[in-house]
């Protein structure tokens, strides 16, 4: 995908703050945190969205739990707990589509539904 600002980050073309990259995932720093950890973990692999997921991504998708949880440790977030978080549309405020998780700790969360 050539117009994809989360593939360009991925080869390297957009300079990040990467934290993790490996043959299957990205992960790199929120360019606007919403608190002290923000991090994004992406597929290497374009897809658009969750409702673009085939089979064939699941080893991918269980893999960036094993990410997340990496990256929970190094953040020193693991303790006292995290937010993950994907958004799937326009309604649910998915900006970039390309599939990516939000990994979001360092400080007490509000209820998310209300």
């Amino acid at each position: 995908m050539t117009d994809c600002i989360f593939c360009k980050i991925i080869s390297g073309e957009i300079p990040s703050q990467k934290l993790y990259q490996d043959e299957l995932v990205t992960a790199f720093r929120d360019i606007h945190p919403v608190a002290p950890t923000h991090v994004l973990i992406i597929p290497n692999k374009h897809i658009p969205s969750v409702n673009d997921v085939t089979p064939e991504d699941e080893t991918m998708l269980g893999h960036i739990y094993s990410v997340v949880r990496q990256l929970a440790v190094q953040e020193g977030i693991q303790e006292q707990g995290y937010r993950m978080i994907v958004n799937t549309g326009p309604h649910a405020g998915q900006e970039v589509y390309h599939l990516h998780l939000h990994l979001i700790g360092g400080q007490r969360m509000r209820h998310p539904m209300g």
